[in-house]
């Protein structure tokens, strides 16, 4: 059994830990194995977030005067906080397939960015493309305009090529 110090630390621990992250998942985890909970932190780990198993009442004094406050309120049941201060997506990913093939996990709420958000918004968060590529299409988008006026532009150039090449191949301008 834990002395009041280690219980004060884990709470200052805690706390740091929902300062820093602006992304988290709160999660149920009832009747899963030591085995499927290696797994679990280890998936976690690779999307780049932490793992916390945490008393309900805890978290919820913890996450006073934080955006998380309004997730962590009233908690019942085991619960896991998954955090991270990077990508929310790459979370919601590897939390959401493991949970398809672990269905003792289950999602309880979530924080992504500062704002609340339920199962089916963290699930919709799961199916989007990650931000590099969402990236990569809105440049793509902003280059195509400039790239096809380059074209267009060098079209009369070239066409204007074209005609004259052609002219003299034909002998058209001798005079």
């Amino acid at each position: 059994m834990k002395d009041r110090d280690e219980k004060k630390k884990d709470f200052e621990e805690l706390r740091k830990a929902l300062e820093a992250a602006n992304n988290l998942f709160v999660n149920g985890f009832e009747k899963m194995t030591v085995d499927q909970d290696y797994n679990l932190r280890k998936t976690v780990r690779g999307a780049g977030g932490q793992y916390k198993v945490v008393k309900n009442n805890i978290a919820e004094i913890a996450s006073e005067g934080l955006p998380a406050a309004d997730v962590l309120k009233g908690l019942r049941g085991m619960t896991a906080l998954a955090l991270t201060a990077g990508d929310p997506v790459a979370l919601a990913k590897a939390l959401t397939a493991y949970a398809k093939a672990n269905p003792a996990f289950t999602f309880k709420a979530g924080l992504v960015e500062g704002r609340a958000v339920d199962v089916t918004a963290i699930n919709d968060l799961a199916t989007m493309p990650p931000k590099e590529q969402i990236f990569a299409k809105l440049l793509f988008l902003i280059n195509a305009p400039a790239q096809r006026l380059v074209t267009a532009m060098n079209a009369v150039g070239r066409n204007l090529a074209v005609v004259v090449d052609q002219g003299v191949k034909e002998e058209k301008f001798n005079g």
